[in-house]
C-alpha cells in the first residue's frame, strides 16, 4: 500500500473490520473509526501497530472534523478515506415515517457527505486523495421492497459520489472518487437494521465481508470509479432496466 494513510469508518465490524485486517499487513497506516470503543479496540489489537482507533459518530459533522484533525496531527496526511458506515431498514414504503427516512439519510448519506467535505480541503491542498464510498446493489436496483428507504438513501449516495467526481475532477484530476456496490453480505447488517429484519448471513447468494473487503483493497491499489463486488451484478442491473424499457449500454467500468 506504499505506506498510505487510510481512514476507514464503520471499522468495528463487518466490511470495515475485514478491510482493516486485509490492509494492516500490507504496509498501510490505518485510522479505524467507529462508535463502539470495545469492538473497535478488538479490531485494532488484531491489526497491530499500523492501526489507530478513533471513537467517533460520523453522522455528526463535528465528529468527522475531529477525525480529520486527529489523523493529520498523527500522520501528517490522509491518502484514502473509506466511507463505510451504513444501516438498513425493514419497512414497507407505505408504512415509512419521517423518522425512518431521516435516519436512513443521516446514517447512509450524511456520514459520507461529511467525510467527503471535511477531507476535501486536505486533498485539494495536496492535489491528490481518494474517497471510497461503500454503497449497495440496492443503490442500483430497488428490488427489496422492505428496504425501500435504504434503497433511496443508497441511490442518493451514488448520485452524490458521481457529482463530487464531476465537480472536483474538473480542477483536481488527482482526487479520485470510487463507489463500491456489494450485494448481500454475511454480516449483522440484517439483524441490525432499523425495525429488525432477516439475518443477512442466512440469505442465498451472499458474499463474505472478506470477499467484499478484498475488492475495496483492490480499488485502493488501482482506483476505479464504479465497482461491483459480485460477478454478474452489472449484467443484472442492465437486465433490470432493460425490462423497464431503459436501454443501458454495457459499461466496462462497472464490474
Amino acid at each position: 500500500m506504499n505506506n498510505k494513510v487510510i481512514v476507514i469508518t464503520g471499522a468495528s465490524t463487518g466490511i470495515g473490520a475485514a478491510l482493516a485486517h486485509i490492509l494492516a499487513p500490507r504496509g498501510a497506516s490505518l485510522v479505524l473509526v467507529a462508535r463502539r470503543a470495545d469492538a473497535l479496540q478488538e479490531v485494532v489489537a488484531r491489526c497491530g501497530p499500523p492501526a489507530e482507533a478513533i471513537v467517533a459518530d460520523v453522522t455528526e459533522r463535528s465528529e468527522v472534523r475531529r477525525v480529520v484533525a486527529q489523523t493529520l496531527a498523527k500522520f501528517g496526511r490522509i491518502d484514502v478515506w473509506v466511507n463505510n458506515v451504513g444501516q438498513g431498514i425493514t419497512r414497507l414504503p407505505s408504512q415509512l415515517t419521517g423518522d425512518d427516512v431521516d435516519d436512513m439519510v443521516r446514517v447512509n448519506v450524511k456520514s459520507a457527505l461529511y467525510g467527503m467535505q471535511e477531507v476535501l480541503p486536505h486533498f485539494i491542498e495536496r492535489g491528490s486523495g481518494h474517497v471510497i464510498n461503500v454503497s449497495s446493489l440496492l443503490g442500483r436496483i430497488p428490488f427489496a421492497v422492505v428496504r425501500s428507504a435504504y434503497c433511496g438513501a443508497k441511490h442518493f449516495l451514488n448520485a452524490l459520489t458521481a457529482m463530487f467526481r464531476a465537480e472536483i475532477q474538473q480542477d483536481h484530476p488527482g482526487i479520485q472518487f470510487s463507489l463500491v456496490s456489494p450485494g448481500v453480505v454475511r454480516t449483522e447488517f440484517g439483524v441490525n437494521a432499523r425495525h429488525g429484519g432477516p439475518d443477512s448471513r442466512t440469505l442465498p447468494g451472499s458474499q463474505s465481508a472478506e470477499e467484499v473487503a478484498a475488492v475495496i483493497a483492490a480499488v485502493i491499489e488501482t482506483p476505479q470509479p464504479d465497482v461491483y463486488t459480485r460477478p454478474g451484478s452489472h449484467e443484472t442491473v442492465v437486465a433490470y432496466y432493460g425490462k423497464l424499457g431503459v436501454d443501458l449500454a454495457p459499461d466496462p467500468t462497472l464490474m
